[in-house]
């Protein structure tokens, strides 16, 4: 999405006749940064910086919008990005051996990116698939019943996506 074209008018749709040019503008926020983030798979300071002017709100707003949900992030992330599951019942049967090959795998901890940008390593609190513990998620695809020998099929699949 190039924010120069962003059309508030259009994205607000039918409730624009009652709402003020300030809400109007706040209101494509959201929209505004689900778009830039699917463009560049993270929110750039300079998009940002664009957006702000573009809308007259001030950055810090923007960045106080943005900062708010978990699902926006300001650091370039991988190309796949590989969840492993936390909760209970992966805790007990070994999410931290599997979380553990990963990391070593790849050479970077939880929460960090690849320096080629082909992985983003997460951990999350419950993916929703406790009969299948432990599990991991690779660009939300499930897999599950895993152990650290198991995963080395993802790892490769993973490395050969690049």
């Amino acid at each position: 999405m190039k924010v120069e074209e962003l059309n508030v008018d259009e994205k607000i749709g039918n409730v624009k006749d009652i709402l003020t040019e300030t809400q109007k503008k706040r209101g494509v926020l959201i929209h505004a940064f689900q778009s830039i983030q699917k463009e560049h798979n993270y929110l750039p300071e300079d998009i940002l910086n664009t957006l702000s002017k573009k809308l007259d709100i001030p950055l810090s707003e923007v960045y106080s919008t943005a900062s708010f949900y978990k699902h926006f992030y300001f650091k370039p992330r991988g190309k796949n990005i590989v969840c492993v599951c936390t909760g209970t019942a992966c805790h007990v049967r070994g999410s931290d051996k599997v979380l553990e090959k990963i990391e070593e795998s790849f050479g970077i901890k939880e929460g960090e990116t690849t320096p080629d940008l082909s992985l983003t390593l997460e951990t999350v609190g419950c993916v929703g698939c406790c009969g299948l513990a432990p599990v991991i998620t690779v660009n939300e695809e499930v897999a599950g019943d895993l152990s650290p020998k198991k995963v080395d099929g993802i790892i490769k699949r993973v490395k050969g996506s690049k």
